[in-house]
């Protein structure tokens, strides 16, 4: 995988979502952060996950999407359970991802990060082709940008959040990405 100077992956699908905007001037994108996401919950493989980032999640579709209505959020990149990796924004702009969030004393992550949601949820592991696709697409994000820290969606906003959850596996992902000789730095806990 490889990331182009106009912050897209190549040879991925492109669907573009209108939530997003431009990044402050001269603001280093410093900040990787793993999220995950299912639509309705615990049920994958649907539309569902791809109408909410491109604001065409009918609300009464599913009891769930009444909580949902006018939200207007997105992420740079999506990984499905089969592994399929689709993107949202380009790398370059501010996707809307982490919310009301603080990393390192800075707030407003979404100025200085890129979301990836992994199509999962808390209560299930995920799939070992998303984990695939997700170091070889860090590794991509790694050469590109002076990324510095990953974290979960939890670690910038640990009173509202709790992705990518008790499943996620930190230890084997920190490692295969050592493997490759890539630098990680994520909080010693995991």
């Amino acid at each position: 995988m490889r990331i182009d100077a106009t912050g897209y992956l190549e040879n991925v699908r492109f669907i573009p979502s209108p939530n997003c905007d431009e990044r402050p001037p001269e603001c280093a994108i410093t900040l990787l952060v793993i999220h995950s996401i299912s639509l309705p919950p615990n049920e994958f493989g649907g539309s569902g996950i791809i109408e909410l980032f491109t604001n065409q999640l009918d609300p009464t579709a599913h009891p769930y999407y009444l909580s949902l209505r006018d939200l207007k959020v997105s992420s740079h990149f999506l990984i499905r359970r089969d592994g399929e990796v689709i993107q949202f924004v380009p790398c370059t702009l501010r996707a809307w991802h982490a919310g009301i969030s603080c990393w390192q004393g800075k707030n407003r992550c979404n100025d200085f990060s890129i979301g990836i949601e992994l199509e999962g949820s808390d209560d299930i592991p995920f799939e070992s082709i998303q984990y695939e696709r997700l170091i070889a697409l860090t590794s991509a994000l790694l050469a590109a940008y002076p990324i510095i820290d990953i974290v979960g969606h939890a670690d910038i906003a640990p009173a509202r959040k709790t992705d990518p959850g008790p499943f996620f596996d930190w230890k084997n992902y920190r490692q295969a990405l050592a493997n490759d000789d890539i630098r990680l730095i994520a909080r010693a806990d995991k």
